[in-house]
């Protein structure tokens, strides 16, 4: 029988502070963080010719991790420098793009979106050393159509998305649809998505059993006549199937050792694969379009963007967060246009800059009201610098 490609990818993300906020009120939640990133590349020694993970890191959450300071904080309880070092094994594991402050990009001005990927790359590019990523991960899975140009100008092959918004543009069969990349083209350019099965991810998230899994991936790709590829995608830091430290109560060892030992022994047909690898061999096909919209949360399914737009206290941050950018945007254009600005003015104008992009960050937003202020936080201290710098 033919093989069934599998590509596990996990998103991982901590909002800025939330690491350090959590060592001085909840240290082993946050110690649980820690042993789960750390658990990522110890767990898979020794399975170097047949693991194959993909991860989304976000760039708050490599700051944390490459911060002397923290990494000062935490020695004992994991080593952050160590731990970097071993994430760049490309063996085992492919580094997927995504925006810096881990924004629903949807909902944030598009003025922003090109130097919300910029800034990451430019943070992985130095942590990981390598020039390129191919695949790129939309913070919380929050596509449109309209970033397609965006991730082109980035210069990324293919952008993950849910199943749920798929929408076939060619005759293509339930199965083709989801396991097999398409193409999607916004305003002549044109990029390959990748599906992400919703059941399947929604499993690996709250954890499985191998023998299960199998036996659903058998029977979802039984009549392909083609080589499927099934992509789960989920958080990998978070909820206790992924933060336990008890060996046979976690991902690792109880689900993914389960997988990669019966590959090992000749016994199964799923095969771990980089989607870069299964591209360069059996390509593309089909065309599609992709609804405006997120992964699902907890009661919400995407649609709507719901979980971030609920209620008035978001939404009027969100409208804010568009006049700040609009105004900044308006700054730095008329500084742009002085003849001889000082190296003080770009260095004020850039301390605004990060504030806005980092207001829009995803979680002010995911829990309703109660991390709202953040955004209004790095708000007002944007506008009390551009106000400083308009008066110079």
């Amino acid at each position: 029988m033919q093989p069934i490609f599998h590509a596990l990818v996990l998103n991982l993300h901590q909002p800025a502070g939330n690491l350090e906020h959590l060592l001085a009120e909840k240290p082993w939640e946050a110690k649980e963080i820690l042993f789960a990133l750390d658990r990522m590349p110890r767990a898979l020694w020794g399975y170097e010719q047949v693991a194959r993970v993909h991860l989304s890191l976000s760039g708050t959450l490599l700051e944390t991790l490459s911060n002397p300071d923290f990494q000062a904080t935490v020695y004992g309880i994991v080593k952050c420098g160590d731990l970097l070092w071993h994430l760049q094994n490309n063996k085992i594991f492919n580094i997927l793009g995504t925006a810096y402050y881990h924004p629903v990009l949807p909902l944030i001005p598009k003025q922003d979106w090109d130097e919300q990927l910029t800034r990451w790359q430019q943070a992985a590019q130095h942590l990981f050393h390598r020039s390129h990523f191919p695949g790129f991960w939309c913070p919380e899975m929050s596509f449109s159509m309209e970033l397609i140009p965006h991730l082109k100008k980035a210069g990324y092959r293919y952008v993950i998305v849910d199943s749920e918004y798929v929408v076939p543009l060619d005759p293509m069969s339930w199965q083709e649809l989801r396991y097999r990349p398409h193409f999607a083209q916004y305003q002549g350019e044109e990029i390959i998505v990748i599906v992400r099965d919703r059941q399947l991810s929604d499993a690996q998230e709250s954890g499985m059993e191998f023998e299960w899994f199998a036996n659903e991936l058998q029977q979802r790709t039984q009549h392909c006549d083609f080589e499927p590829l099934v992509t789960t995608c989920s958080d990998g830091d978070n909820g206790g199937w992924f933060r336990n430290v008890n060996p046979s109560a976690n991902f690792w060892y109880h689900f993914y050792h389960n997988l990669l030992n019966n590959l090992r022994e000749g016994l199964g047909m799923i095969q771990p694969t980089f989607i870069d690898d299964y591209l360069d061999k059996y390509g593309a096909h089909g065309r599609v379009y992709v609804r405006t919209a997120a992964w699902n949360t907890g009661e919400h399914s995407g649609l709507g963007f719901v979980q971030w737009t609920g209620s008035q206290t978001q939404r009027e941050a969100l409208q804010r967060v568009k006049h700040a950018s609009s105004h900044f945007h308006a700054v730095q254009d008329k500084l742009k246009r002085l003849e001889n600005p000082t190296p003080e003015l770009y260095q004020r104008l850039e301390q605004a800059h990060w504030r806005l992009l980092r207001a829009e960050t995803s979680c002010h937003f995911f829990w309703g009201d109660t991390w709202v202020q953040r955004c209004h936080a790095d708000l007002d201290e944007m506008w009390y610098l551009l106000q400083q710098l308009e008066e110079e």
